[in-house]
């Protein structure tokens, strides 16, 4: 039957731009970057702007680029490029042989800087960093123009070629556009386009003793490389005069166009390099890839997946305006992929003791138990049960409020994939904490054998304590205060002091010997888990908990 109405198909307004320059010819191939600083870890935010830019090359059959901005020695390092490189992959931008370096570009930028000085548009100065700050005005007052900006030609040559030389040192000149000290944008008063910085390079070495500053090395590199849609984050729109004076100057053909969208802001996380550096010198978390942090690597360590990741991005959509988004839409989207693909096990946290009092002492049965009730695909496993085994503590009460339907004495409840057990009676310490609970069972009601002569409104889970595999397992809450905010008002961060519990006397059933990270599994009723990269061994598997079973968000329909 033929559609009555043609499909609405929604774009975003970056998609409405490229469309529109195909249909005029302004271009022909699209390509885009994404263009990071390897002076840190990349987070969730940048995860946005990667799949963004590397979702558009692949719509519009163009190609991607990953390009390092690496214009600033002073805080980049190999280790941040290695990190960079690996998120990115992971994450889903595929770059292919496309990996590209400001740095590799130093020649050309100081050409491109040194025609600019032979058309009179750009000058050596030597007024100071904070001079330069005082003549640059406010956004009410114009600017005044620096004493060596009618330098001559030949003198700027001279100076900036003395730069390149090591003549001066750091901070005693710079090489300044000529553009409009009166210009209402203050990033128009002649900005700095190089500066004397006398350090290695982890790309060049010691080849260069000025480097670019990026407002002048980003459209060039740009321009460089092809790029015909120059994607970045809103701070950039002010910053958008002096990208196109930098390419219409240097007179580039086809000259790459920028467009600005909105970051994405996250509710009660820490997105900031600053602020996460501390946290990592003080020892609060263990690295930059400490799971309760937002870092890429800290969400692929937690266990979450790239199809998570890219799901959450699509659901935030791309817009000009700033808004937030609760993380609870990102534990949601973790959920939603999870939940049909990993196995299904059963995991005691708060151990106490079961022990079934009629069952033979010997004796081990292995029970069928589905790998995913949702997913029958999944196939079915054994599970061994014997006369003892391991419970949640909470799932015993010696005193139960109402509606409490989980063991208390007298009471019946069902056995995971298993018998139903009755409690009769229970073992503590001398403070009342309880050690053991004693049950019987009813052979009859073993799980998958058709019985139905009564019910049960209660189902726990367990581990035989014969087969159990200890393991150490950690809950992680977030690592700020959600109710008091990120920020204290001084500034500092309103930490959680229980962002972090460690369980070290765990139990989880023997079917998962043998895995290796990043394997993950829901534990039954628990939430879903994966073994942490970092500090597992075969004799000490570590669990970390990605997210709870229970859910706050609800998507929109």
């Amino acid at each position: 039957m033929e559609p009555t109405e043609k499909e609405v198909v929604s774009k975003n307004f970056i998609e409405l731009i490229i469309d529109k320059d195909l249909e005029e010819g302004k271009v022909d191939k699209i390509v885009t970057r994404f263009p990071p600083e390897p002076n840190g870890y990349l987070h969730i935010g940048h995860a946005k702007s990667i799949l963004l830019n590397y979702g558009l090359a692949k719509k519009y059959g163009g190609k991607f680029n990953l390009r390092f901005d690496d214009t600033n020695p002073t805080k980049e390092k190999t280790e941040f490029v290695d990190s960079i490189i690996e998120d990115v992959k992971w994450v889903g931008g595929n770059f292919e042989d496309r990996l590209f370096f400001a740095s590799d570009y130093f020649d050309h930028m100081y050409e491109a800087a040194v025609k600019l000085i032979k058309k009179g548009k750009a000058y050596v100065c030597d007024l100071t960093a904070q001079e330069i700050r005082e003549y640059r005005g406010t956004l009410t007052e114009p600017g005044k123009n620096s004493p060596y900006r009618d330098r001559s030609i030949e003198e700027n040559l001279k100076l900036f070629e003395e730069m390149k030389n090591s003549k001066y040192p750091d901070g005693s000149k710079v090489l300044r556009a000529k553009i409009d000290m009166a210009s209402p944008n203050i990033n128009m008063r002649d900005p700095v386009i190089y500066r004397v910085a006398k350090i290695p390079h982890h790309n060049t070495g010691d080849k260069w003793c000025i480097y670019p500053m990026y407002d002048f090395a980003h459209p060039i590199e740009d321009a460089i490389e092809g790029v015909t849609h120059s994607i970045c984050t809103l701070e950039f729109e002010d910053h958008r005069p002096l990208y196109d004076w930098v390419v219409r100057e240097l007179e580039y053909e086809n000259p790459p166009k920028q467009i600005e969208f909105a970051k994405m802001y996250l509710t009660n996380v820490i997105t900031g390099k600053r602020y996460i550096k501390k946290l990592v010198e003080d020892g609060i978390v263990d690295g930059w890839d400490d799971p309760r942090l937002v870092s890429i690597s800290a969400l692929r360590r937690r266990g979450f997946t790239p199809e998570s990741i890219q799901m959450f991005m699509e659901l935030c959509g791309v817009s000009k305006s700033h808004s937030s988004v609760d993380y609870a839409m990102l534990e949601y989207c973790i959920r939603e992929d999870l939940k049909l693909k990993v196995p299904r096990v059963m995991a005691v946290l708060d151990p106490i003791k079961l022990v079934i009092t009629n069952y033979p002492e010997d004796q081990i049965e292995y029970l069928e138990a589905p790998n995913n009730q949702e997913n029958e695909a999944m196939g079915e496993r054994k599970v061994p049960f014997g006369k003892y085994l391991y419970i949640e503590r909470d799932d015993f009460m010696i005193e139960p409020p109402k509606k409490y339907f989980r063991l208390f004495p007298g009471n019946e409840v069902r056995l995971m994939n298993a018998y139903f057990v009755t409690c009769h009676d229970y073992v503590t310490d001398e403070n009342g904490k309880v050690l053991e609970v004693h049950c019987t069972y009813d052979p009859e009601t073993r799980s998958g054998s058709g019985f139905n002569a009564r019910k049960v409104k209660g189902t726990i889970h367990w581990v035989a304590v014969q087969t159990a595999r200890k393991c150490e397992v950690r809950l992680y809450e977030n690592i700020v205060d959600e109710e008091k905010g990120v920020y204290n008002e001084d500034g500092s961060l309103n930490l959680n002091p229980n962002s972090l519990s460690v369980l070290k006397e765990c139990y989880i059933e023997p079917s998962v010997s043998g895995a290796e990270p990043p394997a993950s599994y829901q534990f039954l009723r628990q939430g879903y888990f994966c073994l942490d990269c970092k500090d597992t061994t075969k004799e000490h598997p570590v669990y970390n908990r990605i997210v709870s079973m229970k859910s706050s968000y609800k998507p929109e329909k």
